[in-house]
């Protein structure tokens, strides 16, 4: 399977060490409602992942360029049995904008976010990457929330109710609430807000705020519950993707030497939701600034970091175990695959004809602007009403797969997989496409073009040998509305229509930036 492919992207962990530029987007993924954070020369960063399990992943660099998995701060969706499709769905719920960070003093990491808008969760861990164990249930929501651990320990909570700013002190072990006010209501020609991030910085206290999804505003004031005055950071910029929206909601971030920059993201959809950076400085004000080309967001900017090569997101993954940059959609059944020596097995969890409703799909983002995702399928093991294979997940998805029915098996391509408004499955799709296989082995494969100003298509092949790819079906053109939030998975999927008991084995996954030549 070896092969050159075009569009590689500087931004995406493949930097040269002597580089000393950065490019937007700083990673091309859905990572949206981002959280970072430094601890000595290394950086973190924390995501949302809605109904994605496990959830809220971490990623590391230790130049703000390069980022890598880690790990999760949720290792599973404890939240009801909605979250591992058991008791119904929960689609577009779970893990939405949550704060996440370090206190020094302790030695320990802290995760917390609301869930469902009634209760916010606390989980801790002593290594960023783990074990992360939940810490504490508060009986209230800490909505789009961020931490501070201010000079002397104490920690606060920044967060949203009724568009208003909160501050919400917590006990020594983060277990409970001390008390907590609001500290800032927004004037009209503000208007809503949220996506609250807690800073301190020369004893001045600050947060941000976004309002969705245009404009960015920073809140300042000497004393941690106020009071606050405002002022933009960021209003209605021109973005530095092509067809995305607005940089707004995200963080600050400095580094040892004390040069600040802004981290925000912009709704780049098919492909989700990217992060975004930009240099900041302070005003006589005390307040920041950022720093734009010809009154835009840049496309790129001079670092003043060297930059440090991390794993590539591209390349070949044999799943001796699951990887950090792997995601389920919704909670697995443990029991119902396995990985090792193999590869992934994934055994028939439900039955059904309803891919959403289907468990243990699991998933990975899609890197952008292009990227091509291969899978090896040994099918040998499929029962009758089994279809396994590489989907393009979101609540308009279409999917290469094989489908065994009487004992004979057919690779095919089916598209119209769609959901209502409120997340319930609205169609289970149609085959527009069917090929009669035999031998046991296929390879499948999905090219992807997120870009929000490109062709937003995508388009399906299969090969028997491995080498030898031919397409299936026609282009499948992907939707680009936000509102259910998360942006386009690749996923490899295994359900029973019929009866469970078959299986699949997976030996390759492979990610490559830009179409096979």
């Amino acid at each position: 399977m070896a092969r050159k492919l075009s569009m590689l992207w500087s931004g995406l962990g493949v930097l040269s060490t002597f580089t000393s530029a950065f490019t937007n987007p700083v990673f091309w993924e859905d990572l949206a409602d981002l959280d970072i954070r430094r601890v000595g020369h290394t950086y973190y960063y924390s995501a949302s992942t809605m109904h994605y399990s496990p959830g809220a992943p971490i990623l590391r660099s230790y130049d703000l360029q390069n980022w890598e998995y880690i790990g999760h701060s949720v290792p599973t969706l404890d939240f009801g049995s909605a979250y591992s499709l058991t008791g119904g769905e929960a689609y577009v719920r779970g893990i939405w904008a949550s704060f996440f960070g370090y206190h020094s003093t302790q030695n320990t990491w802290y995760w917390g976010g609301c869930i469902d808008f009634s209760t916010s969760y606390i989980y801790s861990a002593s290594s960023v990457t783990g074990p992360w164990s939940r810490l504490a249930t508060i009986n209230k929501c800490y909505y789009d929330c961020g931490l501070l651990v201010d000079d002397g320990g104490t920690m606060y909570v920044s967060y949203v109710y009724n568009s208003t700013i909160w501050v919400a002190q917590l006990a020594s072990d983060a277990k409970s609430e001390v008390v907590s006010q609001q500290v800032y209501s927004p004037p009209l020609d503000v208007g809503y807000i949220e996506g609250a991030r807690f800073y301190k910085r020369n004893g001045v206290y600050y947060i941000l705020v976004t309002h969705p999804a245009t404009s960015e505003y920073v809140l300042k004031s000497s004393s941690v519950f106020g009071n606050y005055t405002i002022k933009a950071l960021a209003s209605s910029l021109s973005p530095p993707i092509s067809g995305a929206g607005n940089p707004h909601q995200g963080g600050l971030i400095d580094t040892p030497s004390g040069q600040w920059y802004y981290m925000a993201f912009v709704d780049a959809y098919p492909g989700g939701r990217m992060p975004v950076m930009a240099p900041i400085t302070w005003g006589s004000d005390d307040f920041p600034a950022l720093t734009l080309v010809d009154g835009a967001w840049g496309s790129s900017y001079t670092s003043s970091l060297p930059a440090v090569s991390v794993a590539s997101p591209t390349g070949s993954d044999r799943f001796r175990s699951i990887g950090p940059h792997w995601e389920w959609n919704h909670n697995p059944d443990t029991s119902k695959f396995s990985t090792g020596r193999n590869g992934l097995t994934l055994y028939t969890a439900t039955v059904t004809d309803d891919l959403y409703a289907a468990r243990n799909t699991i998933t990975h983002r899609i890197l952008g602007p292009v990227s091509t995702a291969t899978i090896k399928l040994n099918y040998s093991n499929m029962t009758d009403g089994d279809r396994a294979g590489l989907v393009l997940l979101r609540d308009s998805s279409a999917w290469v797969g094989v489908q065994r029915d009487s004992g004979a098996y057919t690779v095919r391509y089916a598209t119209n997989i769609t959901m209502n408004s409120d997340w319930s499955t609205a169609n289970t799709g149609t085959t527009t496409a069917s090929v009669s296989i035999t031998g046991g082995s296929i390879w499948l494969r999905v090219t992807a073009d997120i870009q929000p100003g490109g062709t937003k298509q995508a388009t399906f092949h299969y090969s028997t040998d491995g080498t030898n790819f031919n397409p299936i079906g026609s282009a499948f053109t992907m939707i680009t509305s936000w509102e259910f939030f998360m942006g386009y998975r690749f996923g490899i999927f295994n359900y029973a229509t019929s009866a469970l008991g078959g299986s699949v084995n997976v030996p390759l996954f492979q990610l490559d930036s830009g179409t096979p030549e």
